[in-house]
């Protein structure tokens, strides 16, 4: 699409960047204008900039507009691991950096898609832009992640979650020397009032959340835990991690630091879901199904080992 280019006059001076381009340019909701600001695609001055940004009389505004999102999921040939099937879920070994869904700028490359490539029809309950998504991992998170083939696994599977009768266990390398051999931490999350991208459990309001941790493996500097979580909040190990001061390697948005010793950084956050235990909708039959840690990670477990 054609750039369009503005500036600010006098009577725009004190508004939020997002509200002007707002204003300018009306055809667009606010939220999908956010979403181009927040890729970078409306510049200030030649600059990105934030949402929030305080416009000043004089500036220049350019805005890339992007093609608005497809309103439903198409399928990609994407390369997919399978760790579990049957016919009504499959337990797909999600890679690092990879997306579970559209959202944020991002619509194509996703889970979702590689799902559609590979089984073509899913279940429709969580819509046409998230068919078989049951419940999700960060975006540079790894593991075993549930998907349900048909409506009537998916409603089954929901219910498990919303009962907390799925049993998710991860692997998380943090820094620090974590003093007791196991415990549990109990701190409500939140949205952060400051930097909005991210949560926080340092407040005394938000949405009740609990994990529980037993330790794995010590290394010099750092601590291999076993994560057992009774809620799925957003980012809620690595905030409760955090909060505790012990954040997940690789993890910088929650304090860990970019360096690390004489190692080269992870390029992702030291987290694994390793394990799920969930019942089959279709009889009831307990199934635990688990997923190796991906070779980066074992390497940088021996990159520890190596450490003298």
């Amino acid at each position: 699409m054609t750039p369009v280019l503005l500036t600010a006059g006098p009577d725009d001076a004190g508004k939020r960047l997002d509200h002007l381009v707002h204003e300018r340019l009306p055809g667009h909701s606010r939220s999908r204008i956010q979403e181009w600001i927040k890729s970078r695609r409306v510049r200030v001055n030649g600059a990105a900039a934030r949402p929030s940004h305080t416009v000043r009389a004089g500036e220049a505004i350019e805005v890339e507009p992007a093609e608005a999102p497809p309103l439903r999921a198409k399928a990609e040939p994407i390369p997919l691991t399978v760790l579990w099937e049957d016919g009504d879920v499959v337990a797909i070994d999600k890679p690092a950096g990879m997306v579970v869904h559209a959202g944020a700028g991002v619509h194509s490359g996703t889970l979702v898609n590689a799902l559609l490539g590979r089984f073509g029809a899913l279940s429709e309950v969580g819509g046409a832009l998230r068919p078989g998504i049951v419940h999700r991992l960060d975006r540079f998170t790894s593991g075993v992640l549930l998907v349900a083939k048909n409506d009537r696994a998916h409603r089954a599977l929901a219910a498990q979650f919303a009962g907390r009768e799925v049993e998710k266990t991860y692997l998380a390398l943090v820094h620090g020397r974590v003093a007791r051999e196991n415990g549990r931490i109990e701190r409500p999350i939140a949205r952060d009032p400051v930097r909005r991208t991210r949560m926080t459990a340092r407040l005394a309001e938000g949405r009740a959340a609990w994990s529980e941790y037993r330790v794995r493996r010590r290394f010099r500097g750092f601590t291999l835990l076993e994560v057992r979580i009774g809620t799925g909040r957003t980012h809620q190990i690595r905030v409760h991690l955090s909060a505790i001061g012990h954040p997940v390697a690789g993890d910088t948005v929650y304090g860990a630091p970019a360096r690390t010793g004489g190692l080269p950084p992870p390029g992702r956050y030291f987290l694994h879901a390793h394990s799920i235990c969930f019942r089959k909708p279709a009889d009831g039959e307990p199934i635990t199904v688990v997923s190796p840690l991906p070779a980066e990670l074992e390497s940088w477990l021996a990159g520890l080992d190596a450490q003298p």
